[in-house]
């Protein structure tokens, strides 16, 4: 129950922060960690497929972040 809850509030925070990207270069950043924390729930979950998928967004977002001025 508490990695589903996890889950939850890992993948709304990351949600939120995609929304929110076009307002300011952090909330690319602030996807990137919630990218990170989506992953740790799949690897908990068992679902590493979604584990890698994650961190692979993860990356796509801080280059990104590091790419935007």
């Amino acid at each position: 129950m508490a990695t589903t809850i996890y889950g939850v509030l890992a993948l709304t925070f990351m949600m939120l922060m995609y929304a929110l990207e076009q307002r300011d270069r952090r909330y690319v950043a602030a996807f990137a960690v919630g990218c990170v924390l989506s992953s740790v729930y799949g690897f908990l979950s068992g679902a590493w497929p979604f584990g890698v998928v994650e961190l692979i967004w993860a990356s796509i977002a801080l280059h990104r972040f590091r790419g935007s001025t």
